[in-house]
């Protein structure tokens, strides 16, 4: 039905009008072929969809909670990538088509057109409260649930996501230590995070249900009736059945529910602290209701590309104010928002101080020189900067025709960055290079702010606490292997 060249990875139903038109010539198969770029998506696509196939298979083996819980949340996350894969190459191919086979002539205009460049987003201290009730958190009253949570979080394709944690009623906020980094972000991207949560029986309270069940009977219904009823309780459990009025459960994977989401732009990004609102999408009725505050405390911080690189370089002859006609012979590095003048260009590689840096600011005045200047004439560029009541130009001096046209192109290019980015480059955010992430331990809790000042003490050797520590190592080294022995088959 379908025809697949698996050099160019095109796939053409047979007797199709598209195939018909390769045939007699009008369109060359090459068109349609994948781009580097997509062929590198197409691969992660394809890593991605091995990653579910061994997700399912593990989550069909899983035997513990545990297990189960980290299983699905892969099985989330590869989901995900895989739609975001898909609508990605989608995207791409659409524009491939209509661009090479003219239906846009718009394109050869919009190509023209100035864009600016890329940078990175990390975000990080991610802390979204919670608000239990008085009578939960104070008084410890009613029944104890526990939720697995974590975040998914998505900038264009590229979706990634944090550690599962546990969250109780002994918590007054739930603490994501990740720092979660996105290298391909333009100035208009859209951050979306989802937190997901998934309802965990405890073992201990489904095993103590039928004791409080028979022991509220035997109060309420009478003496001799509810010995009766105890007597019913104790054989059904004693004999390994289910107890009556309790049917056993269906047995299946857990569920995550979506529980909030919200969407960050540029306009949320601060080298500080901050509080954005959460958009809640569960109620108190659902079984995987989590009363939370209704907002999320984060870190957002952003790197343009112009502010952590450099957009030009070459030799140049300063001329300050006050200063001779001939000037200064430096080796200028146009980075960030400052020119600096070195003494050589070796000493921009080792990192020697400049002898003097020029700002570039959204306030700085750039003039060129006339580009049609007389033979032998000096080709020139000045840039004024506004420091109180006083105005210092600084005049610069290019090789050739061809450099300053070249100097007011990255000049022009980094007023529209400036301009596009905004805040982002009125100083460099420091961003921190996430660890690489090391196999989580089974559901280890995480102490809110108040939580955490509190001292642990220590463990003794051979206490029950290390047996369950050492268990819980044991059970997360089970899942990476099986992941990976899946993944591979």
């Amino acid at each position: 039905m379908f025809s697949r060249n698996h050099r160019s990875r095109v796939t053409v139903a047979r007797g199709s009008a598209l195939e018909m038109e390769f045939k007699r010539g009008r369109f060359r198969l090459s068109l349609f072929s994948d781009p580097p770029e997509d062929t590198e998506l197409q691969k992660k696509l394809d890593h991605e969809i091995r990653m579910r196939e061994g997700a399912c298979k593990l989550l069909a083996a899983c035997s513990q909670r545990e297990q189960a819980l980290e299983a699905t949340k892969s099985l989330l996350v590869c989901n995900s990538r895989i739609l975001s894969y898909m609508g990605e190459l989608q995207r791409r191919k659409e524009a491939q088509v209509l661009g090479k086979t003219g239906r846009r002539p718009s394109d050869s205009r919009l190509s023209a057109e100035r864009s600016p460049c890329r940078g990175r987003v990390c975000i990080s201290d991610l802390r979204i409260p919670l608000m239990w009730k008085d009578t939960e958190y104070f008084k410890n009253k009613g029944d104890l649930h526990r939720w697995a949570v974590f975040l998914l979080l998505q900038l264009g394709e590229q979706i990634q996501d944090t550690e599962m944690i546990l969250v109780d009623r002994t918590l007054t906020d739930i603490s994501f230590q990740n720092n979660v980094l996105f290298t391909e972000a333009g100035p208009d991207f859209e951050l979306r995070l989802e937190l997901y949560g998934a309802c965990v029986e405890e073992e201990g309270a489904l095993a103590g249900a039928p004791k409080r069940l028979a022991t509220k009977l035997s109060s309420s219904l009478g003496r001799s009736s509810g010995r009766r009823v105890r007597a019913s309780l104790d054989s059904a459990g004693g004999s390994g059945n289910s107890p009556i009025l309790l049917p056993t459960p269906a047995v299946g994977g857990p569920r995550y529910h979506l529980l909030a989401h919200t969407t960050l732009t540029l306009a949320a990004v601060q080298d500080g602290f901050r509080t954005h609102d959460l958009t809640l999408t569960s109620h108190e009725e659902n079984p995987a209701w989590l009363p939370l505050y209704g907002s999320v405390c984060c870190r957002l911080a952003a790197q343009p590309l112009c502010m952590t690189q450099p957009t030009a370089s070459g030799t140049l002859r300063v001329q300050q104010a006050g200063e001779l006609q001939n000037g200064t012979g430096v080796y200028g590095v146009l980075k960030g928002t400052n020119l600096f003048c070195y003494r050589r260009p070796e000493d921009a590689d080792t990192g020697e101080e400049p002898l003097f840096t020029i700002a570039i600011n959204k306030e700085t005045r750039v003039r060129a020189g006339e580009l049609d200047q007389a033979p032998g004439r000096p080709f020139t560029l000045s840039i004024s900067n506004q420091y109180g009541d006083d105005e210092v130009t600084h005049t610069l001096q290019t090789e050739s025709r061809e450099a300053l046209q070249s100097w007011m192109e990255a000049m022009w290019q980094l007023f529209f960055d400036m301009s596009q980015w905004k805040q982002c480059c009125d100083e460099v955010m420091k961003i921190e290079i996430p660890a690489p992430r090391k196999p989580p331990q089974a559901l280890a809790k995480q102490g809110s702010l108040y939580h955490e000042m509190v001292l642990a003490e220590p463990m003794a050797s051979g206490s029950p606490g290390e047996g369950l520590l050492l268990q819980d190592n044991a059970i997360s080294a089970e899942i990476q292997a099986l992941l990976s022995y899946y993944s591979d088959r």
